[in-house]
């Protein structure tokens, strides 16, 4: 059974390796290794983008949560639906038209001082090494699930494979292979969930009364997860303003022709992702009744199994034929998927590091583009040795709320310097700097302080520290700007990037873009 499962596993595996050499052979320039050539259409890119979003570490740490606590699971998970309306109306048509690799550009182009661009870095690495810690965690379980293996060995494995894609591929590499992964994801999605209701007559109503029935009423009332009055409030602050702070989400926006381009991407991602998520509540209410609470927490005492524990027991159980094969697929499917999602972010990371301090802080944009993607891929290795190390502290956690608390540094950091650098003229160097200080120190240090890592003895009483932080983001942002000296360069430019955001009309020579 093992050698069977494995061997499903190792096809899919090398199926997204072939990619990659693939892409390898491809990535020559900056360009062709941040945002590959940047002419995906919009299908390709709201694909791939819908590949960024539905990681197996949401998937997998949503159906947890609801399997172990019921309806709060589901506001996770249906908070993706507004999760890009931030992005489609505010943020994707600028960013796309005021930068050309990272968002570090955009903040750089209006502010001209490595001041911001440093900010902007510290932003992207912190934010997307927050966010890797989930995905790494989510794939070592699944690793130890399937085969064994134990979870510190498990890790390292994830960190490999995420090194292989990024260091050989680039963004040429990881877009097909999230756009792979999205359509394998949702066709596993759609075939789990038909197995699923056949067990309840297809009626999604009896899974609720199933689980009404084994679990009682409480599990379908709010209050298991998010205990304080404010939680959903927070949860929903992250989600809006969060996801267009994620680095590996928004320059995902460089990689295609056009503005109109990077609109309907958007419009893509909005009804993929959360179709995708919708059914998350179902298979976690599912697993909680045929597979049972405790199984799932002997297993993975965050809930993180759920999933491919529902995919053996439908397939017939474990130690069965079709129930190994299932579990393999899944697993390996959900591999594959956590395998591009920590590619992206970490791509996001080395591009942060190599292009915007390497290139245009210490060197000043006098660096060749073979140097920059050669030290670019010499960052992935960095950064992957990070995460790796990262992950080995998360065992244990619910990926998915990692993933939400990722998200809401991005919103109390990332994405009031982004709106503020986009649409307020008097916002200067100085505004970028404390806003990003204050909404990275207030998230990470309220996140730290929450249930989420200490429990019954949390000092912030809030799960998500988002409802705090991201006004203390702003505030920092604002209260630096007002109380600093007026800059002049940055006003004379506001009127620039309002005219590049609004009509995509720009000067693309490197030597323009890279003069700051």
């Amino acid at each position: 059974m093992k050698l069977l499962s494995f061997s499903i596993f190792v096809v899919i595996i090398a199926i997204t390796l072939g990619i990659t050499y693939w892409a390898a052979r491809r990535t020559r320039t900056a360009s062709d290794f941040y945002t590959a050539h940047g002419n995906l259409g919009p299908v390709q890119n709201g694909f791939a983008l819908a590949g960024d979003w539905m990681s197996a570490a949401a998937f997998l740490g949503f159906s947890g949560l609801a399997a172990l606590y019921g309806m709060d699971g589901s506001l996770y998970a249906a908070g993706a639906l507004v999760a890009f309306l931030a992005i489609l109306m505010l943020v994707a048509e600028p960013i796309r038209n005021t930068g050309r690799f990272t968002l570090g550009d955009v903040i750089a182009f209006r502010m001209q001082r490595p001041q911001a661009r440093l900010a902007a870095v510290l932003g992207t690495v912190v934010v997307s090494l927050a966010y890797l810690v989930p995905q790494m965690a989510g794939g070592a379980a699944l690793i130890k699930l399937l085969l064994g293996v134990p979870y510190a060995i498990s890790i390292v494995g994830v960190g490999i494979g995420m090194l292989v894609y990024v260091v050989f591929g680039g963004m040429l590499a990881t877009t097909w292979v999230q756009i792979i992964k999205a359509v394998l994801l949702l066709g596993t999605a759609i075939v789990l969930v038909a197995l699923l209701l056949a067990q309840f007559g297809f009626d999604p109503l009896a899974v609720f009364g199933a689980a009404e029935t084994r679990y009682g009423p409480q599990l379908l009332a709010p209050g298991n997860y998010l205990k304080h009055p404010l939680d959903q409030l927070s949860l929903g602050l992250s989600f809006a303003f969060g996801t267009a702070g994620l680095p590996h989400v928004m320059t995902r926006f460089y990689t295609v022709p056009d503005a109109q381009t990077a609109r309907r991407s958007a419009v893509w991602l909005m009804f993929l992702a959360g179709a995708f998520f919708l059914v998350t509540t179902l298979i976690g209410l599912g697993s909680a009744v045929l597979v049972g609470q405790d199984v799932i927490r002997a297993a993975d005492k965050g809930g993180n199994l759920a999933l491919p524990l529902l995919a053996q027991y439908l397939g017939g159980g474990p130690g069965s034929l079709g129930g190994e094969i299932f579990l393999a697929i899944v697993v390996a499917v959900a591999f594959a998927t956590i395998l591009a999602v920590v590619a992206a972010l970490t791509l996001s990371t080395s591009g942060a590091i190599a292009h915007d301090l390497y290139v245009n802080v210490m060197r000043g944009g006098r660096v060749s583009e073979r140097e920059q993607v050669k030290v670019a891929r010499i960052a992935t290795l960095a950064v992957g040795a990070f995460a790796i190390l990262f992950g080995l502290l998360a065992q244990g956690i619910n990926v998915a709320v990692l993933v939400i608390l990722a998200i809401s540094i991005a919103a109390s950091a990332n994405f009031p310097v982004i709106v503020l650098s986009l649409f307020w003229r008097r916002f200067n160097t100085v505004g970028v700097v404390a806003g990003m200080t204050a909404g990275l120190a207030s998230s990470v240090v309220l996140a730290m302080l929450g249930p989420a890592f200490m429990g019954a003895d949390a000092l912030f009483p809030i799960v998500n520290p988002a409802v705090a932080s991201v006004p203390i983001g702003f505030l920092g942002a604002i209260l630096g700007a007002l109380l600093s000296r007026r800059d002049p360069v940055s006003e004379a430019q506001f009127d620039e990037v309002i005219f590049r955001a609004n009509t995509g009309l720009r000067d693309d020579a490197p030597a323009a873009a890279e003069s700051h």
